[in-house]
């Protein structure tokens, strides 16, 4: 007989959630998350080559998080009104659907408008998984089941970058998407028939709608004018959307404080601990892009590697995370979290250094030490502060701790990704001007993809790469600011 076990608070049900078959439908969706974080990096300097877009290659990425930021917070509520399970399955059937046609794709713009709703769908899958963690574990026990959670994390992260090197050598690029389709299936027969939700009553509270629509020309405007930097400069455009940011910003302020339900409630800000804790995770986050977009990049376009070894050297970072989530969880047994969370963003600062500091003729295989230690201090980090931000508030406002924390780091990853964008194509265009080199600018795409990178003459090889590696160099001393701005940060939370 399987063992069944009722969620806690929801009343007597004539069916019982399956916890565990549950869990591991969670377990599933951390998987195919990841998977498609880590298996896009590693093959997306193919991707850039064959579609030739390197000039708007951050939007593959910074669209996908920025519809996702942009839904998180409604997909909360909306499971808190309508259900979990409704919510979660409507998310997946979105992300299954944007994965098809990212992988049918033949252009940039193609790629980028199914990559917006591949987001649209993951919006709802990352924070609801979450949630439902919440609901069937007791706090005590929710702290173990993030570290395996992290673990599943951690295979995802190991098989994608080893899958993505190995189906862009082999079959090609476009099927990194489609290998989505299967999992996304597998994950909603779990969840359709083992989890068991009641009946909820329909809410009188009306949703905020025009909370969650102000929120997301927050998030667009902002985005737009960080991408327009790149593309045109500080010229009017820019200041248009920016100012426009603030504005929506403002609006949106003045509406949450009237919402009978607002989206994200603003009381919540009011609590130091909460509001610093997410604004390192966030800074944190936003490094990682650099890591996971821009190693690959540094393998193939100035180490002439293949994609499977840009994809091998992050494998140990996603082991190490997996570790790091551990040490974190038997570190906060022992001391303040704010001494563990000092503790993972030291490490992490090493690991950015190194980054900083390697040559650019320096082996591959240092790429695996570096990328261990910023494995381990990620681990440490990302654990830590999530626990605190779900620990400082209370029991009854878990739920929203949990879905503002995930879009704190969705946002800091969106930002720092156009960010990294405007820098990398900013210093390879100036190196470019300055040389005398005569080539077509689209050289660069040749560069980092390991297909065509072999098409340029000898002696143009060394002064290109020189150049790729001034600006993944640049990208690398601003992520640096950002760990010490955290540290910074960090040492302003109270003691818990």
């Amino acid at each position: 007989m399987k063992k069944f076990k009722k969620l806690e608070g929801w009343g007597n049900m004539e069916r019982k959630t399956n916890v565990k078959l549950v869990t591991i439908s969670v377990f599933v969706a951390t998987f195919m998350t990841a998977i498609e974080g880590t298996i896009v990096s590693t093959a997306m300097p193919t991707i850039v080559g064959s579609l030739h877009g390197m000039e708007i290659m951050n939007w593959v990425f910074s669209i996908y998080l920025l519809t996702n930021a942009m839904l998180t917070p409604i997909y909360g509520k909306l499971a808190d009104k309508i259900g979990r399970k409704p919510i979660f399955l409507i998310g997946i059937i979105i992300f299954i659907i944007g994965s098809s046609l990212c992988g049918l794709a033949q252009n940039m713009i193609t790629l980028i408008i199914a990559r917006a709703i591949q987001g649209i769908g993951a919006g709802a899958i990352m924070p609801v998984a979450l949630t439902i963690l919440a609901d069937i574990y007791s706090i005590d026990k929710r702290a173990k089941m993030l570290g395996l959670n992290s673990a599943a994390w951690g295979i995802a992260s190991i098989f994608g970058p080893l899958a993505g090197g190995f189906i862009v050598d082999t079959i090609g690029w476009h099927w990194i998407f489609f290998i989505n389709v299967p999992i996304g299936l597998v994950l909603m027969g779990l969840i359709a028939y083992f989890l068991v939700e009641p009946k909820r009553e329909k809410s009188k509270v009306p949703m905020d709608i025009l909370g969650s629509v102000q929120l997301m020309f927050v998030l667009l405007t902002l985005l737009l004018g960080f991408q327009l930097i790149g593309d045109v400069g500080f010229d009017l455009k820019v200041f248009l959307c920016l100012g426009a940011s603030v504005l929506f910003f403002i609006s949106f302020i003045f509406v949450e404080k009237r919402a009978k339900d607002p989206v994200i409630d603003l009381l919540l800000f009011k609590n130091s601990t909460f509001v610093i804790v997410n604004i390192v995770a966030a800074l944190i986050s936003g490094f990682l892009m650099g890591v996971e977009v821009y190693i690959p990049m540094w393998m193939q376009g100035v180490l002439g590697k293949s994609a499977a070894i840009g994809g091998l050297v992050l494998a140990p970072m996603s082991i190490l995370w997996m570790v790091g989530s551990f040490i974190a969880s038997h570190l906060m047994e022992k001391y303040s979290t704010k001494k563990v969370i000092s503790i993972g963003l030291s490490i992490t600062l090493l690991g950015g250094i190194f980054l900083v500091l390697v040559p650019a003729t320096v082996s591959f295989i240092w790429f695996f030490a570096i990328s261990s230690v910023l494995g381990v201090g990620f681990g440490i980090t990302i654990t830590t502060t999530t626990v605190t931000a779900q620990s400082s508030v209370e029991p009854s406002e878990m739920g929203v701790a949990t879905s503002f924390n995930t879009l704190a780091r969705t946002i800091g990853q969106t930002l720092m990704v156009s960010v990294f964008g405007v820098i990398i194509n900013a210093v390879t265009t100036s190196e470019l001007a300055k040389s005398s080199l005569k080539v077509d600018p689209d050289v660069m795409n040749q560069l980092v993809n390991p297909h065509t990178a072999n098409t340029i003459s000898a002696d143009l090889l060394t002064p290109l790469r020189g150049m790729l590696y001034s600006g993944l160099h640049n990208v690398y001393l601003v992520g640096i600011f950002l760990i010490i701005a955290a540290i910074v940060l960090n040492a302003a939370v109270k003691k818990r």
